[in-house]
């Protein structure tokens, strides 16, 4: 019977160990990530891989568990470049893994929720990239391109060229517009900031950063 109960605490203990020398980062966890790869909707296709490396430590309890310098691996999941006047270009990515300097890597659940792109860009709430759209250059050159077609008529037609060149004019400048293409870009160096999405396991360090 001794045996046995000898047996019991040893497991028991074995248990404890284990679990004090594992420290968990709680969902929301803030990372921030220079990205090592450019992408871009125009070089870019789902599945692509990426890579980038942490900036700021992420600690827990006074403990660094993700040093600077971790890479951080993902793929991309969406590319986008919409064909129409409103639409804006998509980038989405998937980080799925983080590697530390000795070799270890844990699986990621994360979501990017910002970038340093600046301004006319941004990331929706599924973590995807969005490049900019239309803007005040284009509401200019569509007025241009409807004024032109006006002032031609105008000289052409009279009264009634007015109008029918205003039509062409419009007309000509919506259709270059619906079929040009929006790009948008993550160059290589550009700051994400990622988000954990549910609870990431690691082993505690053995001392304390």
């Amino acid at each position: 019977m001794k045996r046995w109960m000898d047996l019991l605490c040893m497991l028991l203990l074995a248990g404890m160990a284990a679990a004090q020398s594992n420290m968990s980062l709680p969902a929301g966890t803030a990372m921030m990530v220079k990205l090592e790869t450019t992408l871009a909707t125009f070089s870019n296709k789902s599945g692509d891989p990426f890579q980038g490396r942490i900036t700021q430590p992420v600690t827990l309890n006074g403990k660094t568990l993700i040093p600077v310098g971790a890479t951080v691996l993902g793929h991309v999941t969406k590319v986008s470049e919409p064909r129409r006047i409103a639409g804006k270009p998509t980038i989405g990515i998937f980080p799925e893994t983080v590697v530390l300097a000795n070799g270890e890597r844990y699986t990621l659940s994360a979501t990017m929720v910002d970038t340093n792109a600046g301004r006319g860009f941004d990331v929706n709430r599924e973590g995807q990239f969005k490049g900019e759209g239309r803007d005040s250059r284009d509401n200019k050159e569509i007025v241009f391109g409807t004024g032109g077609g006006v002032l031609v008529g105008g000289l052409i037609g009279g009264a009634k060229g007015v109008l029918v060149g205003g039509l062409v004019g419009a007309t000509a400048t919506l259709s270059h517009w619906l079929g040009k293409h929006r790009s948008a870009t993550l160059p290589a160096g550009t700051e994400l900031t990622l988000e954990l999405d549910r609870p990431l396991m690691m082993s505690s360090p053995s001392v304390g950063q």
